[in-house]
């Protein structure tokens, strides 16, 4: 399970990077809501052990147990809609011996963890129908439970992650050109039909948030936290009207956007650290991104490739459409942005899939040798 690693081969920049940016969260948090902070510094504390200890367990070894975590994975995405707590019309928290958590957010990286095993299994038969029509059914299951909640966007993002690993597996270029043949134009039928107005498809507050974004004069009760959340980050301007700031027409004070600390954090980073702030959040989610893609290049197999992968599409996706949200430039939908948004679970979530591909860096691949590093 444990093998002897090289200290140089431990990425120390991703290390920072992600530290660096859950810090600058939690400044964020206590300033937007200071009753959790302390919460979220709990949650980095227990989000480092937890890296620093997977980050030392073989990854090979974990991929022994991909179908234990799948099943995992379905139990609790079952136990939420079985005996979950509901808030604000979804059911996405269920407590068990007395921790409360989101499945959801931590199905992710064990899906990423089955797949890795799965594709790299089947990396010679990926293209058969067997294989992909299985792949699809087995991806499909947590994804309609995760609908089932509802929790759309997380379905959406976790599918996407889903596709990624697919293609990083070798997908063929021809399926992949039949499939967008297909699809392009049955996602604007899709969307064409969502936008009538006795549409069935989706519920009635997605199809609202839908509304409200196209259509914010018409549907102002539902883009009431969008808009707010645009005008809150133009006002920051450059330099933003600094942390812990008492104005009474901030976001946070004059109460313009619910619960700030969480999938609207952006919106608290543009107005009070200003442009530079916002940009530099972005830098750092990008560079987090990028080493992980670094690192899958440097990978000793397959299986290693499609862990680091997914943990950048996992980190990319989210942070895009969350601060898309956020800006206005999508309809309003309920992610976290990873390692600064308030939440215990998508944090420690995200330091373990960042454990997973920090060992994957303690395993390069050796150049121009066959030989494999211990």
């Amino acid at each position: 399970m444990l093998k002897q690693y090289k200290l140089k081969d431990y990425d120390f920049r991703l290390v920072a990077y992600v530290v660096v940016l859950t810090i600058i969260g939690i400044l964020v948090i206590g300033s937007a809501n200071s009753s959790v902070q302390g919460k979220q510094i709990l949650g980095l504390v227990l989000g480092l052990i937890t890296m620093v200890v997977v980050s030392l367990m073989d990854y090979e070894f974990l991929l022994r147990f991909s179908w234990i975590f799948y099943f995992i994975n379905i139990v609790l995405l079952t136990l939420v809609l079985i005996m979950g707590d509901k808030s604000k019309g979804a059911t996405r928290w269920v407590e068990i011996a007395g921790i409360r958590f989101q499945p959801s957010e931590l199905g992710k990286i064990l899906l990423i963890l089955f797949f890795a095993y799965f594709f790299a299994k089947y990396q010679e038969s990926v293209n058969r129908p067997k294989v992909l029509i299985g792949s699809f059914i087995l991806a499909g299951i947590p994804l309609a439970l995760i609908k089932k909640e509802p929790d759309l966007s997380t379905t959406i993002v976790t599918a996407l992650i889903f596709l990624v690993l697919l293609f990083m597996a070798g997908l063929s270029y021809k399926f992949i050109a039949t499939v967008l043949a297909v699809s392009v134009p049955s996602a604007a039928i899709f969307l064409a039909l969502i936008l009538q107005p006795d549409q069935k498809i989706l519920r009635g507050y997605q199809y609202k948030r839908i509304m409200g974004w196209l259509q914010p004069e018409k549907y102002a009760d539902d883009a009431y936290q969008q808009q707010n959340s645009i005008m809150a980050i133009g006002s920051g301007q450059l330099l933003g009207k600094g942390l812990y700031n008492t104005d009474v027409n901030s976001v946070k004070n004059g109460n313009f956007i619910s619960e700030p600390q969480t999938d609207f954090i952006f919106a608290v980073v543009g107005e009070e650290m200003g442009f530079l702030g916002s940009v530099l959040i972005i830098i750092l989610l990008l560079l987090i991104t990028i080493e992980c893609i670094i690192i899958a290049k440097r990978a000793k197999d397959l299986s290693g490739r499609l862990l680091c992968c997914g943990v950048a599409a996992l980190i990319g996706f989210q942070s895009f459409v969350n601060i898309c949200v956020v800006t206005g430039l999508m309809p309003n939908t309920g992610l976290p942005l990873p390692f600064v948004s308030y939440g215990l679970t998508s944090l420690v979530s995200s330091f373990i899939g960042i454990g997973l591909v920090l060992n994957v860096g303690l395993q390069p691949r050796k150049y121009g040798s066959g030989e494999r590093t211990s």
